[in-house]
């Protein structure tokens, strides 16, 4: 059981990088919000309307190219 709990702390911390506040404005997210945008990538800040946008690029490498 231990063991399990390890491996989810490891797997957690390897997650992609989630804003505790808005970029813009520096409100605070709450936690639902930063479940959101680790989900959707893409969330407005409720208290200054700034669009907040994960890239994409910067976790993932993009995928391969057809031959065809």
């Amino acid at each position: 059981m231990a063991e399990n709990r390890e491996d989810d702390k490891n797997a957690f911390s390897k997650a992609r990088k989630v804003y505790d506040a808005c970029p813009h404005c520096g409100h605070d997210l709450s936690p639902w919000q930063q479940v959101l945008l680790t989900i959707d990538r893409a969330l407005v800040c409720k208290n200054c309307w700034y669009r907040i946008i994960l890239d994409i690029s910067e976790d993932e490498s993009p995928p391969p190219k057809n031959k065809e």
